[in-house]
């Protein structure tokens, strides 16, 4: 039986190196890349120079500035990113069939029985870090029994636990300058004999006082990646407890008490553990080192609507672009149907013979899969077609897919009740269609539609929505005063600052003169918001005649924060 090997490739300069790619070379010298967290500039992304400098990621940026002069910034670009990761997942598929991205900058893969078609393990990360070195792409990998234990590697292999941020009091680097002196001095070890080291008393003395020169210790420039099956404890237990994938404040603690190292872990009671630093510090390390199952799930493949058309000799006509349209666009609905979806945009490419494309774009008002509904909105848009010197691929995808829920069998009742429905309801299919056609010309966007709001302010008692995206409003509510046809921004009307209706007004730089007046209705602001069209204070409404047979909506302003007055604010006709 096959052990389980899990690698993990993590790629720490994802977000610079991708806006490097994407400037082909244009970018030259330390670059960050920048988001907003509280109201902060910090670094989320580094590229190679930029670490050379000093930065890290999480600083602010006015202290990156103030270390590299020279640094270059660039909003991060999070969909992109994750569009990018999506991609390098797509090529890791050819390593392993198991690949599953993990947002912002992993991808973790199932090598079980895979490795040795790559001559073993060693070779295969070997040939990962060629791929990535010609993609310009920095990647640090480990490889694992278990999905724990390959992350701790790709990211702190080599790496020493390191030294808390609080005081211990057996933490030399901690101790006065004075003290790590007298230490240096004393661990020191001199030459052997041999080597030309001053023997009694000048063999005692410090290095930089004629005395021996310290030994240098071999570090191992190649960090170990790879945990031979059935070893992640010997390979983890030097590795700093962060590898754990613990939150920030356990690590700080744990390494108040000294335990620094996985292996220290290793060592402790599990129930003890639980108790002082809850569950998840024993979930990790049983995740690590296999006892407890941690799957790796691939991400699903998204489902491609798309047929393509290949043409013996290439056509130019607009009849013949309609009749390869008439070929592709039912087998792109039958594949629209199988999945239960409906096309809600489509794309209609058309390369020429001179490797130029052609690219229209469709959007319906509702989601569909019917090729009589869609063939008009496509026929509309092959005038902007320029053929050239001739169309030889066509090629028709659905870019964005909807579900449509399927439709249950029904007996004679229920169908006699469906199809009174559907003749009810054929004004909102033509009027859908309508949208879409009308949408085709001036964009999806462009036509809206109002919907009713739960208000008492007149100007607040309907929304805008798009139509193509909103059912149409129903069962408006019913006001128990009349409302204008017409409504406006309130306008001032000249007249005595009395409450009473006046007998004579000018407004719009005309005399009127009143017949009738009906109300008044009186609406009060909203005191919970702070509405600057409504600091005049309490509106008392009325429906004003006037003797040439203008019907208008006036109301006296109480005044608040602003002057009383008469207004008008609309028109009945």
């Amino acid at each position: 039986m096959s052990h389980r090997r899990i690698l993990s490739l993590w790629f720490p300069r994802l977000g610079a190196e991708r806006v490097m790619r994407a400037g082909r070379g244009s970018l030259a010298g330390p670059l960050a890349i920048v988001e907003e967290l509280s109201n902060t500039q910090v670094i989320s992304a580094l590229n190679e120079a930029a670490e050379a400098e000093g930065l890290f990621v999480g600083q602010p940026l006015r202290d990156a500035h103030a270390i590299c002069a020279t640094l270059l910034t660039r909003k991060r670009n999070i969909p992109a990113e994750t569009a990018f990761l999506m991609a390098l997942g797509r090529w890791a598929g050819k390593f392993s069939p198991w690949v599953a991205p993990q947002v912002p900058d992993e991808i973790n893969l199932d090598m079980t029985g895979c490795s040795h078609l790559f001559d073993g393990e060693a070779a295969l990360l070997t040939q990962i870090d060629a791929d990535c070195a010609d993609m310009g792409i920095t990647v640090r990998m480990g490889l694992a029994d278990t999905l724990g234990a390959a992350w701790a590697l790709a990211r702190y292999a080599g790496q020493a636990a390191g030294l808390p941020e609080d005081r211990s009091g057996d933490a030399i680097d901690q101790e006065a300058r004075a003290t790590r002196a007298r230490a240096a001095r004393i661990s020191v070890r001199p030459a052997a004999p041999g080597q030309g080291a001053p023997s009694g008393k000048a063999g005692r003395r410090h290095w930089t006082r004629g005395g021996a020169a310290p030994q240098a210790v071999e570090l191992s420039q190649q960090p170990e990646r790879i945990a031979p099956v059935g070893q992640a404890h010997r390979v983890l237990a030097p590795l700093p407890v962060a590898a754990l994938r613990l939150e920030a404040s356990a690590v700080a603690q744990l390494g108040r008490l000294g335990l620094r190292q996985i292996g220290d872990l290793l060592d402790q009671p599990r129930a003890s553990l639980a108790r002082r630093f809850g569950r998840g510090l024993v979930l990790r390390l049983d995740q690590a080192m296999g006892s407890t199952p941690e799957p790796v799930s691939p991400a699903g493949v998204p489902d491609s609507f798309a047929v393509r058309l290949t043409l013996p000799e290439p056509i130019g006509l607009v009849e013949d672009l309609q009749a390869g349209i008439d070929r592709m666009l039912p087998r792109l609905c039958a594949l629209l149907e199988e999945r239960g979806k409906g096309a809600r945009l489509l794309r209609l490419e058309a390369h020429r013979v001179d490797q130029a494309a052609q690219i229209v774009t469709v959007g319906l008002a509702r989601p569909s899969r019917d090729p009589d509904r869609i063939r008009p909105l496509l026929a509309m848009k092959l005038e902007q077609i320029d053929a050239g010197f001739g169309i030889e691929i066509l090629r028709l995808e659905a870019m964005q897919a909807e579900p449509i829920h399927a439709r249950t069998q029904a007996g004679h009742l229920e169908a006699t009740a469906a199809a009174r429905t559907r003749q009810a309801g054929g004004q909102t299919v033509a009027l859908e269609d309508l949208i879409g056609r009308i949408g085709a010309r001036v964009g999806l966007e462009a036509i809206t539609r109002r919907h009713p709001v739960e208000t008492h302010i007149p100007e607040k008692t309907a929304k805008v929505l798009a139509a193509a995206w909103s059912e149409p409003a129903q069962d408006w509510p019913a006001s128990l005063h009349a409302r204008p046809l017409l409504l406006w921004r309130p306008e001032l009307v000249m007249a005595p600052d009395v409450p009473q209706v006046p007998e004579r007004f000018r407004w719009r730089g005309r005399d009127w003169e009143l017949a009738t007046a009906e109300g008044p209705e009186r609406i009060a602001p909203e005191w919970w918001l702070e509405d600057p069209n409504w600091r005049t204070g309490v509106r008392d409404y009325w429906v004003v005649v006037t003797t040439c047979g203008a019907r208008l909506w006036v109301f006296f302003a109480h005044g608040a924060a602003l002057s009383r007055g008469w207004f008008c604010q609309g028109s009945f006709a």
